[in-house]
């Protein structure tokens, strides 16, 4: 099962490297498909590690028109995905970089910064839905809390589907240090929604 999940992977990269390479050629549909098949994780990818929509959108479209125009430069050995958020990363740090120095990028929590985690069991389950949605912007809150760093990397392990080797390549760091990120971010999410929670429990 795993081996026939791994070649339908692999067969994707391929779906999608074939597309590229085909857009490049000038077949205008092929880029449609691309465009539908990848616009939905890429424009997330920009509205959670920025949380402006109007700003995500702005970014988000520059990405696609810098796919374009970089359509004929496209080698067939990278995967198509690694590519395309590899051009929006860099974008995100030019744009983060212009308007705020790097002390976003910070290794470290700030102090503000408590960590998210498993929260504790309902004491009231009359009102499970509600705590469920208290608890999911709890979360939300969170992770926006994050260093850009670690977000970053949490958001395309989690919600892209990166493996950390590939995150490493799209950020252009080690794959250790993209292991740290990953691991800091979720150890910062438990802590976080944990005191988050227990905050809330203590005003009641």
């Amino acid at each position: 099962m795993a081996q026939a999940l791994g070649q339908d992977k692999s067969t994707e990269a391929e779906i999608d490297q074939r597309l590229m390479l085909n857009y490049a050629s000038g077949d205008t549909s092929a880029f449609e498909t691309l465009y539908l098949k990848h616009k939905g994780g890429l424009y997330r990818y920009f509205v959670r590690q920025i949380g402006d929509k109007q700003l995500a959108e702005d970014l988000y479209q520059e990405t696609w028109g810098r796919i374009i125009k970089s359509a004929s430069s496209y080698q067939a050995d990278a995967k198509f995905t690694t590519w395309i958020y590899k051009i929006a990363h860099n974008l995100l740090i030019d744009h983060v970089r212009a308007v705020k120095p790097v002390d976003l990028f910070s290794e470290t929590f700030s102090e503000e910064q408590d960590a998210e985690a498993l929260l504790p069991s309902d004491e009231m389950s009359s009102d499970r839905a509600m705590e469920d949605s208290f608890k999911a912007s709890l979360l939300k809150r969170c992770i926006a809390l994050l260093p850009m760093v670690q977000k970053e990397a949490l958001l395309l392990n989690m919600e892209a589907g990166f493996t950390a080797s590939a995150i490493a390549d799209i950020v252009g760091v080690t794959l250790e240090a993209t292991k740290s990120r990953i691991r800091y971010a979720n150890q910062g999410l438990k802590t976080c929604v944990m005191n988050k929670w227990q905050e809330v429990q203590n005003e009641r």
